[in-house]
């Protein structure tokens, strides 16, 4: 409100906000930098912005509002409260935004700054010598690890804080993915949850979104690419009636996943409910997990799929693409060249019929600490080989 607006305009919109006693909010998921709460500050607004990206030195320096979980929707309101049911709180966070925008945030703050820095450096007399540049080893990344979210990087904190360690001491060779049927949203809460660093590339909704670190870009091109003969409108009814079915709450749904809780001793198996969306003509790729799950994805979208897609972005032939899984929805992910691993804490038998596949290890430990026991087993930071296929090449 208004829809349109002239450039000139904004300025008057945060004034009218600061003079009825308002509050701005950036509830983004990560905010590089945060213009728009310097252009806030300026017109005498305090602040309540997330907690990922620059609000957190904005509001650092100029101590004008709240910084917030944009995940967690009571932070918001509390901050909101705070400032709104105290005027004299909200006042010292207008006078301190003033005050700090023009101390750090003005040009002639950042003129006086640069030149203060820029001063000593020009008036030494002796000559910089420029070194020659050498190339330092073990900066291209030549494999990755990909790994579902919840019962492999949950489960076990003390392993996971092993894995993490060692990712980051191989993060120059090493990519780092994380598979999840999980939506975005609720990727990133179990993550923040468990102090799981931020991956290379996340990738959500059963395999149906990709998004890009450090931004976390969604990756338009894969979304064209499965949008081929998805018709979600069309599946729901032809699923409607069938008995152990019942439609996941729409805070699971996402726009290329349709997610149902299932009941297989009542429901029809997988064969049978993929038959009849056959019939009637719905290209769908389903799949299973933890026994409760059902999630309907276009043809095109699937963990399997989405990974090999990441490994030709990455220029990395998928014997050297790590894979780890415990449930169902995995299986496509860690069938073909790839390495691959099933944690000891697998959903019942959902993986059993991959033990006599080759390049699949299936850990004698749980969690994170099964994922770390097939990194050993296949020598995964060195050699990167199965060591039966190492064995056949010696004989």
């Amino acid at each position: 409100m208004p829809k349109q607006h002239q450039r000139d305009q904004v300025a008057e919109f945060y004034r009218i906000i600061a003079a009825s006693g308002g509050v701005f909010v950036n509830p983004a998921l990560t905010e590089p930098f945060g213009l728009t709460l310097i252009e806030a500050a300026a017109s005498g607004l305090p602040i309540v912005a997330t907690e990922d990206g620059g609000p957190r030195d904005i509001i650092g320096n100029c101590r004008n509002g709240f910084l917030i979980d944009p995940l967690e929707p009571e932070t918001i309101s509390d901050a909101l409260l705070k400032l709104l049911q105290d005027n004299k709180l909200w006042q010292q966070c207008v006078d301190r935004g003033l005050k700090g925008v023009r101390e750090f945030y003005s040009w002639d703050a950042h003129a006086e700054h640069y030149l203060s820095l820029v001063r000593p450096i020009a008036e030494r007399s002796e000559v910089l010598e420029r070194k020659p540049i050498r190339r330092r080893q073990g900066l291209y990344h030549d494999r990755a690890i990909v790994t579902d979210l919840d019962q492999n990087l949950t489960g076990d904190e003390a392993s996971l804080l092993q894995l993490m360690e060692l990712l980051r001491q191989h993060r120059n060779t090493t990519k780092f993915a994380i598979a999840t049927g999980r939506r975005f949203d609720s990727a990133l809460r179990v993550m923040r949850q468990f102090n799981i660093p931020e991956p290379d590339i996340l990738i959500t909704s059963g395999g149906s979104e990709i998004y890009y670190a450090p931004k976390y870009s969604l990756d338009i091109n894969w979304s064209k690419h499965i949008d081929y003969h998805w018709s979600p409108h069309k599946v729901k009814p032809i699923l409607a009636n069938l008995p152990g079915l019942k439609l996941q709450p729409k805070v699971e749904q996402s726009r290329f996943k349709i997610s149902y809780y299932i009941d297989p001793e009542i429901a029809p198996d997988i064969e049978e409910i993929n038959s009849l969306l056959h019939k009637e003509e719905q290209s769908v790729h389903l799949h299973m997990a933890f026994g409760q799950f059902l999630d309907v994805l276009p043809i095109r979208a699937s963990k399997g799929l989405v990974l090999r897609y990441v490994a030709d972005r990455w220029q990395l032939p998928l014997e050297r693409v790590f894979v780890a899984g415990g449930s169902g929805s995995d299986e496509h992910m860690m069938r073909g060249n790839t390495l691959a691993t099933v944690v000891a804490n697998r959903h019942h038998e959902e993986l059993s019929q991959l033990v006599d596949v080759e390049r699949i290890y299936f850990a004698t430990k749980p969690f994170a600490a099964g994922i770390l026991e097939a990194l050993e087993y296949y020598d995964f930071f060195d050699s990167c080989q199965d060591p039966n296929e190492m064995k056949q090449t010696h004989e």
